[in-house]
């Protein structure tokens, strides 16, 4: 987890990541429709409100602002103009972002997300790229997984030596070795905190990811670099780390905050339904 978490926060400092001339496009980058859509759903969201007038627009990891523009342009032809709200750690990508989207407050902390009114909160490939502890099945039991430097300086992973029996539920208990479980608890620190945050403040959240509905048992750590896959361990911090997201897990914190939870549902569904 700390590797993944090192090697993110070096790669996407550079703010080099998005779209042909970077590593990886994603939907919004292929298409504006994407972003309206989003646009028009969120409005819809307030509409059924009755159109609070201290509504938030937050966006989680909002990339290079893409999303953002093209949900606000088709807001703002239904006279919803939300104050918005970018989450971003990079100080390279919050440089792209103001450019893009001029009237947003850019924040690197969820401590610091406006707690006066309303929040529509948006989370597109954000949980993907928070770190992932594997725990592998060996001879003498579970071991979290680790990341050593072999001959020549080359990182490999490898299993630890704490137990970490009591992190895997009890249905894969005995899986043979060279099995793999994955947690990420940065993902249930951040579900957690925003279930509190919509709870409190109201409002919705939709996240938009890589992911699965049940836990199972395998390794989804994958790296890309200018558009291809490519060893995770080789180059840390010039390729893009991203692993899938458990949405039952999403789905269970925001329901211990009391939260109404629809979905998952396919994204082409999704947009299909919407109209596209």
């Amino acid at each position: 987890a700390e590797y993944m978490r090192l090697s993110n926060r070096e790669y996407y400092a550079k703010g080099t990541a998005f779209g042909v001339e970077g590593d990886f496009i994603t939907a919004p980058e292929v298409s504006q429709m994407f972003g309206e859509l989003i646009g028009l759903w969120l409005t819809d969201q307030w509409m059924r409100m009755n159109r609070p007038d201290n509504c938030h627009y937050v966006e989680l990891g909002p990339g290079r602002g893409v999303l953002a523009a093209d949900a606000l342009r088709c807001m703002a032809r239904f006279e919803f103009e939300p104050r918005i709200t970018f989450v971003e750690n990079s100080e390279a990508l919050q440089e792209v972002q103001a450019a893009y989207v001029r009237s947003a407050q850019i924040i690197a902390d969820l401590d610091e997300l406006p707690d006066d009114g309303p929040l529509l909160i948006v989370a597109n490939e954000f949980f993907d790229a928070l770190p992932v502890q594997q725990i592998v099945a060996t001879h003498s039991g579970w071991r979290e997984r680790v990341v050593a430097s072999g001959k020549a300086g080359q990182f490999m992973a490898m299993p630890g030596t704490a137990p970490m029996d009591n992190l895997v539920p009890s249905d894969f208990r005995n899986a043979p070795p060279s099995s793999i479980y994955e947690i990420s608890p940065d993902t249930g620190t951040v579900m957690y905190e925003i279930a509190g945050r919509l709870a409190r403040q109201g409002g919705t959240m939709l996240v938009v990811d890589y992911g699965y509905l049940l836990p199972g048992l395998g390794s989804t750590l994958q790296a890309v670099k200018n558009h291809q896959q490519v060893d995770p361990f080789e180059n840390p911090g010039e390729c893009d780390l991203t692993a899938h997201v458990n949405f039952l897990e999403i789905a269970n914190l925001a329901r211990m905050r009391e939260l109404r939870v629809s979905g998952p549902v396919e994204q082409g569904a999704w947009l299909k339904e919407l109209g596209i």
